[in-house]
């Protein structure tokens, strides 16, 4: 599981909660902030406005990604590394079609299916050409659920604004109790609060996590590309994983250098 995507929502939830019950004089003052007619405009117009701009199954689709945001990214590049690094030694020593039987202990599909175009004797550059294809299509899935989020993230101020300005009619139409109109802003102002906390708490945390995952797994395919076709050129193993090595921030290169990759000149 994802800690920081845990920890986050709930400690956001645990401040503004703190914030409401601090200024309202105590929990009994969180009924300030309910509304079910405010929730209903807020809540129902983004989630059905956002249902309007996508198909039923992107609809479908993106809500179930938020449970993604709660799971760690299974990728550790420099173990991966080292991995291409022992099967670029292997290819070196007893040739790629040896490659094969290595290919069956790949947890990867992605892997797995690079070195069996490559034990195939697929052309270098239809091998590149196949897997970026591949990555560009899995970008792109991914890109239309953070897109959903980005999509609900702008409906849910929008929606707001609109409980809020259905709100004023309705107390502007009725001035005759002054006493009534302190209540009746801040009923109309609560579809505001709603919006920005649906914003700002669940759509933009929520779309920005999936985009972060997409970018270290997008990473990780660009390094198994780079790493498989240097197998399939013949290159030493040391200069793969050199090469590989440029794709690490300078603080995880130590670790790799430490797993002793490395091969045989």
């Amino acid at each position: 599981m994802d800690i920081a995507s845990l920890v986050g929502m709930l400690v956001c939830l645990g401040l503004v909660l703190y914030g409401m019950i601090n200024s309202a004089g105590g929990v009994s003052g969180l009924g300030y902030f309910l509304d079910p007619a405010s929730a209903l405009i807020t809540f129902g117009g983004s989630v059905f406005a956002t249902m309007m701009s996508v198909s039923m199954a992107n609809f479908v689709g993106g809500l179930k990604s938020i449970t993604l945001i709660f799971k760690q990214v299974n990728v550790n590049v420099p173990e991966m590394i080292t991995k291409i690094i022992e099967l670029s030694n292997v290819a070196r020593k007893e040739g790629l079609l040896s490659l094969e039987e290595a290919a069956g202990n790949l947890e990867d599909d992605f892997m797995k299916k690079g070195i069996m175009l490559i034990v195939d004797g697929t052309d270098p550059e239809l091998v590149r050409g196949i897997l970026e294809t591949e990555m560009n299509s899995i970008d792109s899935r991914h890109k239309l659920r953070s897109g959903f989020w980005d999509t609900m993230g702008a409906m849910g101020p929008a929606w707001g604004m609109i409980g809020t300005l259905v709100g004023l009619v309705c107390m502007l139409n009725n001035m005759s109790d002054p006493t009534t109109i302190g209540p009746k802003m801040g009923v109309a102002l609560i579809t505001t609060f709603y919006g920005s906390m649906l914003a700002n708490w669940v759509c933009t945390p929520t779309s920005n996590k999936l985009q972060a995952n997409n970018t270290i797994e997008m990473q990780a395919k660009e390094i198994m590309i780079e790493g498989l076709l240097s197998i399939q050129a013949g290159e030493n193993p040391r200069v793969i994983e050199e090469k590989l090595k440029s794709f690490l921030s300078p603080n995880e290169r130590p670790s790799q250098d430490e797993g002793g990759g490395g091969g045989e000149a």
